[in-house]
This record gives C-alpha cells, sequence and structure tokens, in this order.
C-alpha cells in the first residue's frame, strides 16, 4: 500500500471511531433542568414516512430511473444499525439505471454506489444525525463521498456515480414524502 493509501485508510479509521457517538442531547439535558415550553410554538413536524418501502414508492414515481435493489433486514444489514437506538428503523437499496453498465461492474448488490439507498428513522433528529455523520465521515474521502437529501425523519442517500443533476432528481422526490 502507498503511503497515501495508508493516510487515507488511517483518517478514515480515525473518523468512523469517533463517529460512532452519537450523542444527540437535548435542551435542559446539560443541567438536569426541564426543557422550556414557553415562547412562540414551533411549527409542526413534517409528517413521518411509515416505512422505506412506502418511501420508495414516492421516490420511484418521481424518478423512474430507480428501481428497488433490496430490503435491508436485521441479518444483512452491513452497518449493523437497524433497529438500534436512534439508528433507521426500516431501510431499502434502490439501482438508477442511468449508471454504466462500466461502473457498475465492480459493485455488488446493494452497494449504495448502483443508485442509493433510503433509510427511516424513529424522529427527524435521529435522520439528521445519520446525515451529518456520514456527510463528515466521507468529506474528505472523494471515493466515499455521496449526495444526501433529508425529509423529516427520512434520509435519502445517493450514491457519486451519478452527475449532480441526476441526484437532484432524489432530492425533488424527497420533497413529495409525507
Amino acid at each position: 500500500m502507498n503511503r497515501t493509501a495508508h493516510a487515507a485508510a488511517a483518517a478514515l479509521t480515525v473518523v468512523l471511531l469517533t463517529g460512532c457517538s452519537t450523542g444527540t442531547s437535548t435542551p435542559g439535558a446539560a443541567t438536569g433542568e426541564p426543557a422550556s415550553t414557553s415562547g412562540p410554538a414551533a411549527a409542526p413536524a413534517p409528517k413521518a414516512s411509515a416505512d422505506a418501502a412506502g418511501a420508495f414508492t414516492v421516490v420511484s414515481a418521481a424518478v423512474p430511473s430507480a428501481g428497488l435493489g433490496g430490503t435491508v433486514t436485521a441479518e444483512n444489514d452491513p452497518n449493523h444499525l437497524l433497529g438500534r437506538p436512534h439508528q433507521y428503523t426500516s431501510k431499502i437499496t434502490f439501482t438508477d439505471s442511468r449508471i454504466s453498465a462500466a461502473d457498475a461492474e465492480s459493485h455488488k448488490p446493494g452497494d449504495l454506489e448502483l443508485g442509493g439507498s433510503i433509510e427511516v428513522f424513529p424522529t427527524a433528529a435521529d435522520a439528521k444525525a445519520r446525515h451529518d455523520y456520514i456527510q463528515a465521515a466521507t468529506s474528505s474521502i472523494p471515493a466515499l463521498s455521496e449526495y444526501g437529501y433529508l425529509h423529516g425523519n427520512t434520509l435519502i442517500r445517493v450514491g457519486r456515480l451519478l452527475t449532480p443533476a441526476q441526484a437532484a432528481d432524489y432530492e425533488k422526490a424527497a420533497a413529495k414524502l409525507p
């Protein structure tokens, strides 16, 4: 392995190890005080997507090149996050027919690079924490970069093999989620 590859691997290891903490705080958590309920009423939260399969139905109607890749279960989840506290409660992978066969041949079914994935979380805050973690972990390693679109408690992750304009179709589709 060359020096650059070693440095990239070391940096990724540090980022992943430090990112394992998903510490989120709530108002008053540091002091033990209850969160304030005074002030203007907050805008209602967007209606939560029921599950990733339901979200995919909406997304694929808006992005005809998207095809269902597979459903992630506790047994086949490569990240071992399904159903864990503050992690996704459902996840699907999808393919995108606009990705060339030459680019796809080095990937296996279910890989994000073949299209993307949809992850649904218990709360919007959990989805945002996952999105922020992924962006921080991949921002300095171009080979791991991806697009991420949040809508309420749903995170749509899109592989880097799509152009920015193609990936933007998923951003528009995310806006159509309930």
